[in-house]
């Protein structure tokens, strides 16, 4: 493959078989607009139906085409990871594979590179078919993780972005974690960003691949990858509770010596409750960040790479 080339797309896959191949004709037809070189990499997330078979296929019959084949599933920002590790553009885009991120935009993207921005940001203005709930969590995530975080966010970013080499670089070469929320890690690295506001068609076959467990599970990582403002908490409720402590104790005296005395077996109760309560809210969020600690340190590779499929190369 030519080192020269300006594009690389790089497209997460797992069990799409369904819209790979209409997504590649897309895919492609766009591509033949830009007038210049380009490469496309697949990556296949350790997909169980007949992706990989599909995806082999379009490798061995297209010199433009690379696809790279995991062990198993190891998630769908491993793979974007991979795709960048093994891109030879001068720009990099990445997106998914079920038009959910429509091709057509690839030459605004271009175009906003080529005026001298190192990061373009796709950000939603609308999903068709996402419902009243996914909305309201999404803008509520972006809220909160914009609070916790010294680093800002745009608001609906998505994992459609466009990337420099020079972003590319640190990415492979400085951002190495094992949790990671990758749209998040692209602005935290800096450089000119822009971003395009973008609808995102309904899926053309199948189901997302983020339930709400993953999407939770993500926020949770999102958060803990860019802030340490959670681990405050316990300090900030032991202060609470100890001003509320004291002027309990210093109205108990008082209602002592006026012959007044409070019941205190209701109050015990619930602040005994609620005490025990937060202190194991407290030491679950503690060792969710040890947990962090603890997968960081063993230094196991984010992907395994089975083989790499190229045309002439195999």
């Amino acid at each position: 493959m030519d080192k020269s080339i300006l594009l690389s797309v790089v497209v997460s896959v797992y069990n799409e078989e369904e819209a790979l191949v209409l997504f590649f004709n897309e895919l492609t037809n766009e591509l033949k607009k830009i007038n210049d070189t380009y490469e496309v990499i697949f990556v296949n997330d350790g997909s169980t139906d007949k992706s990989k078979d599909i995806l082999n296929e379009l490798a061995k019959n297209n010199d433009f085409v690379k696809v790279i084949n995991f062990s198993r599933n190891f998630g769908h920002e491993a793979a974007m990871l991979a795709g960048i590790d093994y891109s030879n553009g001068q720009a990099i885009i990445c997106m998914d594979a079920d038009l959910q991120h429509p091709p057509s935009y690839i030459t605004q993207m271009i175009s906003k590179y080529k005026n001298g921005y190192d990061i373009v940001l796709m950000k939603r203005s609308n999903r068709e078919d996402a419902s009243f709930f996914p909305k309201i969590a999404s803008k509520l995530f972006y809220k909160i993780i914009n609070y916790l975080s010294p680093v800002k966010f745009e608001d609906n970013a998505s994992d459609f972005f466009l990337i420099s080499k020079k972003v590319q670089y640190h990415l492979v070469n400085n951002f190495r974690e094992r949790t990671r929320f990758l749209r998040g890690l692209i602005q935290f690295i800096g450089f000119n960003k822009t971003f395009i506001e973008f609808t995102a068609p309904a899926r053309i076959s199948g189901k997302s691949k983020y339930n709400t467990k993953k999407l939770l599970k993500l926020s949770i990582n999102a958060i803990a990858a860019f802030s340490d403002k959670p681990l405050n908490l316990g300090i900030i409720i032991g202060l609470i509770m100890g001003l509320f402590s004291t002027i309990v104790g210093i109205y108990s005296i008082i209602m002592y010596f006026v012959n007044r005395p409070v019941s205190g077996y209701t109050t015990i109760v619930v602040v005994l409750t609620f005490m025990f309560s937060i202190n194991l809210i407290v030491m679950g969020i503690i060792g969710k960040y040890i947990s962090y600690i603890f997968y960081e340190v063993k230094e196991r590779p984010i992907y395994i790479i089975e083989e790499i499929i190229e045309k002439n190369k195999t």
